[in-house]
């Protein structure tokens, strides 16, 4: 017999954001600060970011619910790679490498999900399990010798996490940092949500252009004056971090401070959380979906971005259909695509021409510096921030 599901309650971390913000406690910083503006469009550090950063470590690649189902797999090449997730038969996700182990041949093609329980080359019909076992080879006799358990998928290392999967180049990646934000993520119910749409956006911006977005709210009342800027107060925010990733709360104190914050979906309505996952991924909770953003450099003045809207469950009425639907046009569409993302493209047309040495930044944008401090302690360099 299955036990109720207890209420969901907002995690201590959680809780604390949504107090501070109560007490009207806004995250900023103490002084103005100064940030290199080569950081954005020098390719030399574009090269040791996307080795460092992108190569080392651990990268959110898409949440579960793009795969909801097991013996699903889908391809993916936006990190510059040819990869393909994969559901197998015991539901476990696995990252593996788009390439037969017989001659290189890409095995799936397109960006929709499909049915895998068998992965079949095009070319010469070897056959993977999504397991990755090489399960199948047509005239195996011309083969003499090849042990087949030697030559299933070449498989990055992965995890799943907090509704999310995680992969990684380097396979000595250290997912620590990954499985702290579980608790969270639980608490949003991020394991058990639908998969309403996802699309990608190509940005003719540096990728910490876009990620710089999320991490003040200095710019929401002037920039989403048209979208969802009428929802928030002017800089009511509180930040704190998990390891290297930051998590913000965005609202209005006096509502806040009126509700019970151990009334998860109360608070919900009176809050925005979101979440910086270092270093390029955005997580958007609004009060009854989330939205999951993984922001891919492609190179020093381009980057791809999907944005994945999760849902409680598939819409089963068209009023439902409508609801989500206008949410998605809301965040996508206008607040995402018309405004973050073009601010970012705007951003690095002027910064590309050489005008400006630094860029300034004001007591609401201390989250831009703390990413950035970040940043520049993974490459083990220079500090980019400057007093």
């Amino acid at each position: 017999m299955d036990m109720p599901r207890s209420a969901p309650r907002p995690t201590p971390g959680q809780r604390a954001l949504a107090d501070a913000l109560a007490r009207g406690e806004a995250a900023m910083g103490q002084a103005v600060e100064a940030l290199d503006a080569s950081v954005y469009i020098d390719p030399v550090r574009f090269a040791a970011e996307h080795d460092i950063l992108f190569g080392t470590l651990p990268q959110p690649i898409a949440p579960s619910a793009l795969l909801p189902s097991p013996n699903m797999a889908v391809a993916h090449d936006d990190y510059g790679i040819p990869l393909i997730l994969t559901r197998d038969a015991d539901g476990k996700a696995h990252v593996f490498a788009n390439v037969c182990r017989h001659r290189g041949t890409r095995l799936v093609e397109g960006q929709d999900v499909v049915c895998a329980k068998r992965i079949v080359c095009p070319y010469h019909a070897w056959a993977y399990k999504p397991d990755g076992e090489l399960t199948g080879m047509p005239r195996g006799e011309c083969f003499p010798g090849l042990d087949k358990g030697r030559h299933g998928l070449r498989e990055y290392a992965s995890v799943e996490a907090g509704g999310l999967i995680w992969f990684a180049r380097d396979k000595a990646a250290d997912f620590a940092s990954v499985q702290a934000l579980d608790d969270d993520f639980d608490a949003f119910g991020m394991q058990r949500l639908h998969l309403y749409r996802r699309k990608t956006h190509q940005v003719a911006s540096n990728w910490k252009l876009i990620v710089d977005a999320f991490l003040e709210s200095y710019h929401v009342q002037r920039l989403h004056a048209s979208t969802i800027g009428k929802f928030f107060a002017d800089g009511i925010t509180a930040a704190d971090r998990i390891g290297p990733h930051q998590r913000a709360v965005v609202g209005r104190a006096s509502l806040v401070s009126e509700i019970d914050r151990d009334d998860w979906t109360a608070l919900r309505r009176a809050v925005t959380y979101t979440y910086h996952l270092f270093p390029a991924s955005i997580v958007v909770v609004s009060p009854d979906y989330v939205n999951l953003l993984v922001v891919m450099p492609q190179s020093v003045d381009r980057s791809l971005v999907e944005d994945f809207m999760l849902i409680p469950a598939p819409p089963e009425t068209t009023d439902e259909e409508a609801h989500w639907a206008k949410s998605w046009e809301l965040l996508d569409g206008g607040t995402f695509a018309a405004e973050d993302f073009r601010a970012a493209a705007l951003c690095h047309e002027g910064l590309a021409s050489g005008e400006l040495a630094q860029v300034t930044l004001g007591t609401l944008e201390q989250g831009i510096a703390e990413f950035h401090r970040n940043i520049a302690a993974a490459l083990g360099g220079q500090p980019s921030v400057v007093s």
